[in-house]
């Protein structure tokens, strides 16, 4: 099992620290991460806590899972690998560019 873990339905008003120190009753916490909007700055409402043994992840599933905190019932579980995106914008693929608009003189 891997030790990083996913932390959903987390209040706007979760900081790092506090993420940290929920975690921290179900063992040795590595990382505490809420994940912020990269223009705005607010919370997207979920983030990442990297725990220091396997155990202590799967200690922490269990106990922490459907819990309150900042009044909010979390969701915890194993984080997934990121998925690969598409590239961006309409020139990364698909149909090629170019055309002349169908005006006819």
């Amino acid at each position: 099992m891997a030790r990083k873990l996913y932390v959903g339905g987390l209040s706007f008003d979760t900081t790092d620290s506090e993420l940290r120190t929920f975690f921290e009753q179900a063992g040795n916490v590595e990382s505490a991460s809420v994940i912020s909007d990269r223009f705005s700055g607010r919370s997207k409402g979920f983030g990442f806590v990297e725990m220091a043994t396997a155990a202590e992840a799967r200690t922490a599933i269990q106990e922490l899972n459907g819990k309150v905190l900042d009044g909010r019932t979390i969701t915890v579980d194993e984080a997934r690998p990121p998925q690969q995106r598409g590239g961006g914008g309409p020139r990364s693929g698909g149909r090629p560019g170019g055309g002349g608009g169908g005006r006819r003189w």
